[in-house]
């Protein structure tokens, strides 16, 4: 196709359209998939895409009309056969014969399943009868930041005939539901022909016969607004009413968010402990250094899929950005009363606007917090949630500026975005959100996670909810260590555990990337087996250095940030039997596993006040995928033991009470058990070495 776009992203490729020809669902899953692509066409979980097909009726082996669309709670972007829902369209059109009016709206969607024609169907979102009361075969509802800023603008329907002419329609903002489908089918009635539907506050409505024409519908229409809105900046020059406050360099920005946000994170977390996002983006950085964002940002975001996940406002922090954010005390003096304010005027907010029937006030604190001239922080219950929410707020600046440019930004009023942000059908989705994790809304650091027992450990603690940030010396191992999880459930960063530069810098990264830390896992390690005569001082000082040093600084800095938060946290220490237990040929590891130990019990006895928890695991024989045994320690126990390196694994099992091979995932699931059930105990040691009894902790 020779058609090209200048504002939005053209992605059809007719190879693979070709391959799905004749299949409409194929084609309409095709084109949801790129649409949600382009975060600026629709975000995550936003927008909803349908197709009518004519199908076989199982009953009557009668042919009927069926509408596939998006399913509940699903994302365009990612849309596959498991997540649409397929409905009669018929039987959907004859619910106008009992719909009693906008308040049996709630009624209504319980009614969808009785329209049901396949049985794996998901269940059917509110959007729904918007789709089935259209006659189109393909439609597309997006939430164009251009499209928005159309209809989030103060002349909203004049600016959309000033657009498209009489091409386009306009519907009044409305919540969806039942009603708002009457209103589309009601708005193509009185204006046949048009090419689609501008919703006032909410979003667009394209369709097409084919799902291409449909697609292309969809980006010339957003296209045009695009197009229009950029003209009206060049007119007036500037955005936003000019830059009030200059950003510091990216790098510099960069260092100050990491210094900030476990303190926002300990502030964000008085309900429930949170995990944080940041972006600096040239985006966000021209809209929170303006002379215009002490006016726009109170007024909150327009459109509903914005603030359901953004919060109705953002907290802007009162700091200049120079402060110094190494000043713990001083900062929460200064930060403290913003919140409290924010926690107070949310709350205003629900008492003001809730209902006999509204659910109860969920959780006060800021999602979005806004510092002008360093960047933008948000924070949720995990981190795709903190970044998702964070590309909402993108969008909502993006509608801010297209609607400031062409006349005045317009947010939703306040009842009605309570009404949204409250609705029982939003709280009934809530509820059926899957429980959360043991680990969900923990951060841990490990050591030594390239491989062998670090991996094994953050493999367990991602399984188990938590995001993990990875270290590791080789940054070839976590190149390919990072490749097995999925996106925003790890960080990686190259790190020395024997320079305390290179762990400053994780830590930093940890900040980072989700907000602070929880847990601190000293895994990484090497082994050295020598008798006395024949250990060197540089064998001695490379095992202090990496097992004692390194345990020591990742403790020393990570309690700072622990501190910072106010919530608490684990430490967990991976030693050795040999720290318990004397054996032939290894002064220098064993008494290094020893320090160790004590190190352990010495940081239990200081830190329980601050309710942060010390405790070791001592693993034994972890020959099986364990990076130590590749080499010459494994050549130095078996020369010890008199016996061959491949008779190691049988020679340690044979060795314990229960006779087991101990595995990397083994000595993860003690550190899980310290971390997730054992809350309270500390300056302990798990032996999870099958049993031995010479190194019983006696």
């Amino acid at each position: 196709m020779n058609k090209t776009f200048k504002y939005v992203n053209y992605l059809w490729d007719d190879q693979k359209a070709a391959a799905i020809e004749g299949n409409e669902v194929e084609l309409f899953l095709y084109r949801s998939n790129i649409l949600g692509a382009d975060l600026r066409i629709t975000n995550y979980g936003g927008g909803n895409t349908s197709c009518k097909t004519i199908e076989k009726d199982p009953l009557t082996n009668q042919n009927v009309e069926v509408m596939w669309i998006k399913g509940s709670g699903g994302d365009i972007g990612t849309l596959t056969r498991a997540g649409i829902a397929g409905l009669y369209t018929e039987r959907l059109r004859n619910l106008k014969n009992v719909y009693k009016g906008r308040s049996d709206e709630d009624r209504m969607v319980g009614l969808f399943n009785h329209c049901i024609y396949d049985l794996d169907s998901r269940a059917p979102s509110i959007d729904t009868p918007l789709h089935g009361l259209l006659p189109f075969k393909h439609i597309d509802h997006l939430h164009p930041d251009a499209l928005i800023a159309v209809a989030a603008a103060k002349d909203s329907e004049k600016i959309t005939k000033e657009i498209w002419g009489e091409t386009m329609g306009w519907v009044p903002w409305q919540r969806p539901g039942f009603d708002l489908g009457l209103q589309l089918e009601k708005c193509l009635k009185d204006n046949p022909g048009i090419r689609g539907i501008v919703l006032g506050n909410h979003g667009l409505f394209t369709w097409g016969d084919t799902s291409y024409e449909c697609y292309m519908n969809s980006l010339e229409v957003i296209e045009t607004a695009s197009a229009y809105i950029e003209d009206k900046i060049k007119e007036k020059g500037s955005v936003f009413g000019g830059e009030k406050i200059k950003s510091h360099p990216p790098e510099q920005r960069q260092i100050k968010a990491s210094q900030l946000m476990p303190l926002l994170r300990g502030l964000c977390s008085s309900e429930k402990p949170m995990i944080g996002h940041f972006t600096d983006s040239e985006t966000v950085m021209q809209y929170i250094n303006s002379h215009d964002l002490e006016r726009l940002a109170p007024m909150g975001t327009s459109c509903p899929d914005h603030f359901l996940r953004t919060k109705i406002q953002p907290l802007v922090l009162d700091l200049d950005k120079d402060e110094d954010l190494l000043n713990t005390e001083v900062l929460l003096e200064k930060l403290t009363p913003s919140f409290e304010a924010y926690r107070k005027e949310y709350s205003a907010y629900y008492n003001h606007c809730k209902h006999p029937n509204s659910p109860a006030m969920r959780d006060p604190n800021p999602v979005i917090i806004i510092y002008p001239g360093i960047g933008m922080f948000s924070f949720a219950k995990n981190k795709q949630t903190a970044r998702v929410a964070s590309e909402f707020y993108v969008n909502a600046i993006n509608v801010m500026r297209g609607a400031e440019a062409i006349s005045q930004y317009t947010a939703l009023p306040r009842q009605e975005a309570f009404d949204i942000e409250y609705w029982l059908l939003e709280e009934a989705k809530l509820q059926r959100m899957p429980k959360e994790q043991p680990l969900s809304r923990k951060v841990a650091i490990v050591t030594g996670a390239g491989g062998g027992i670090g991996k094994a450990i953050a493999d367990k603690l991602v399984a188990e909810g938590a995001n993990v940030v990875l270290t590791d010396i080789s940054e070839q191992s976590l190149e390919e260590a990072e490749k097995t999880f999925k996106k925003d459930q790890v960080s990686t960063v190259v790190c020395d555990v024997t320079d305390e530069n290179s762990i400053k810098r994780a830590f930093d990264k940890a900040c980072l990337s989700f907000g602070g830390i929880d847990v601190i896992i000293h895994s990484a390690g090497l082994a050295i087996s020598k008798s006395l005569e024949d250990t060197t001082l540089k064998d001695w000082e490379i095992l202090q250095n990496i097992l004692v040093k390194g345990q020591f600084l990742m403790a020393q800095h990570g309690v700072k940030i622990l501190k910072k938060q106010g919530l608490g946290g684990n430490i967990v220490n991976i030693a050795s039997k040999n720290g318990l237990v004397a054996g032939p040929n290894n002064v220098g590891y064993g008494t290094a596993k020893a320090a160790q130990l004590h190190m352990t019990r010495l940081l239990a006895a200081e830190l329980g006040s601050d309710k942060i928890r010390v405790n070791t695991v001592n693993p034994d024989g972890v020959i099986v995928g364990s990076k130590i045994w590749q080499g010459a320690w494994a050549e130095g126990r078996a020369k010890a033991y008199g016996i061959s390196v491949d008779e190691l694994p049988s020679h340690y099992a044979k060795r314990n009470l229960l006779n087991e091979i101990i595995y990397p995932q083994d000595i993860a699931n003690a550190a899980f058990a310290l971390i997730a059930n054992l809350d309270k105990s500390t300056g302990n040691i798990i032996n999870v070495d099958g049993g031995m009894a010479n190194a019983f902790v006696r």
